[in-house]
């Protein structure tokens, strides 16, 4: 049990650390609303790799190969998305310099957002089936075994997203005014649009 856990984290923490567009995504949501809201959005985040580490124990190399087909498709939808909240953030920001201030999403948006986005992207799948296919993941020996390791990605995950969410929150904190925050906005909106292109390219 204790080496399908250090498995998980190990796991969890090397599918989260690379900060992608999620990552960039969530550190500007934190920074232009409040902690509160940037946790939940990590939350979603985790639950998302959460989920996709318990299909991977379930269902390894089948769900790989059912993905493969469509990883294209899912990677064009994840670009759109992002995109479309970088343009979103962007006019948000120059129509109205005090919208930050009134958190214009909720707990609850942020964290199925971010859960969705996350879901679509699908080297996440890819990613922990070959972990549990090259054996790493020690779920040959059962299904409880497996269930410690998806728990150990989960809380990996967790850890580092609440700690980008945390950065998010500090820059906010520095740049609290209303140029600050636009300056964070148009900052978050433009890396957001350049990693979502490098999806696709």
């Amino acid at each position: 049990m204790s080496g399908a856990f250090a498995a998980g984290l190990v796991a969890g923490y090397g599918v989260a650390i690379p900060v992608g567009a999620i990552g960039a995504l969530l550190v500007g949501l934190t920074a232009r609303t409040s902690l509160k809201v940037g946790a939940a959005a990590a939350l979603g985040v985790a639950t998302a790799d959460g989920l996709y580490a318990l299909a991977a124990v379930l269902g390894g190399a089948a769900l790989g190969r059912l993905i493969e087909p469509i990883e294209t498709e899912m990677r064009w939808a994840s670009a759109i998305i992002l995109i479309g909240l970088a343009v979103r953030t962007a006019v948000a920001a120059f129509r109205q310099k005090s919208t930050v201030d009134k958190n214009p999403t909720t707990p609850v948006r942020a964290y199925f957002t971010l859960l969705g986005l996350t879901v679509l992207n699908p080297a996440t799948i890819v990613y922990f089936g070959a972990i549990v296919i090259g054996g790493t993941a020690g779920t040959a020996s059962g299904l409880g075994t497996g269930m410690v390791f998806v728990v150990a990605a989960f809380l990996a995950s967790a850890s580092w997203q609440l700690l980008l969410a945390g950065g998010g929150s500090v820059v906010g904190h520095f740049l609290s005014g209303p140029r600050g925050q636009l300056v964070t906005a148009l900052v978050s909106s433009v890396v957001i649009a350049v990693l979502a292109v490098t999806l696709v390219t």
